[in-house]
């Protein structure tokens, strides 16, 4: 009795299904390849993509204005932001107020997100959604609360270190611009909260350092370009 002929059409078309598996598995592979490893936890290329997206969209940049040296800079920040994500206590959430405030200030960058249409455009344009954004601009939050936490009681700016900031820089900065020299109690305040701020860059500087030096992290050689479509 002879054999319907369908069968090795159907055989056929299994063994090409197959095949293009196979095939979707890999280019899967090469397109959401992994960046770095820091203490087990993976970072996908997809991941620092998403990064240079928030950032550009938060700065107001476009999303393809990065330099090589930004892309790489924006990787080692991702790391740093895994290394201090592991420090937050279980449970800590952000209020919701203040994630909608944030990202009230992030659409005031974007002329066109005056309309809703052109708010979801400018989102679309950077491969973002309105709850991504939103959960990146908590994540945010929630880690500079953690930094704040940690190194703000340790910031102590003395009355000596905000003269000796107006006579050896801020005053021989105004005469240099031509400028009415401010008087000190003018600028005292102002001051005190940019040597603050000096002083919290410098705390984390060293806080993730030690971070760094006590953890795991392998970061293969890797370039971010166009993913494969």
């Amino acid at each position: 009795m002879k054999q319907p002929i369908h069968k090795p059409v159907k055989c056929l078309a299994v063994l090409t299904a197959l095949l293009m598996l196979v095939t979707l598995h890999s280019t899967a592979e090469i397109i959401d390849r992994v960046v770095a490893n820091v203490n087990g936890h993976v970072v996908l290329q997809s991941d620092w993509e998403q990064e240079l997206a928030f950032e550009s969209f938060s700065d107001g940049r476009e999303p393809n204005s990065f330099s090589k040296v930004e892309k790489s800079a924006a990787l080692d920040r991702l790391i740093d932001q895994e290394l201090l994500r592991e420090q937050l206590r279980p449970g800590q959430s952000v209020p919701s107020q203040q994630v909608a405030d944030r990202a009230a200030e992030v659409r005031k960058l974007h002329p066109e997100g005056a309309t809703a249409a052109g708010w979801q455009a400018a989102l679309q344009r950077c491969g973002l959604t309105q709850s991504s954004l939103e959960r990146r601009l908590a994540e945010q939050i929630q880690l500079m609360k953690l930094v704040e936490e940690r190194l703000r009681p340790s910031v102590q700016i003395d009355q000596s270190a905000v003269e000796a900031y107006y006579k050896d820089q801020l005053l021989p900065e105004m005469k240099r611009a031509g400028n009415n020299a401010a008087s000190l109690v003018e600028v005292s305040a102002h001051i005190k909260d940019l040597l603050a701020e000096k002083k919290m860059n410098e705390l984390l500087s060293g806080w993730l350092a030690s971070l760094r030096s006590s953890s795991e992290i392998v970061s293969p050689d890797s370039s971010l370009g166009e993913r494969d479509r």
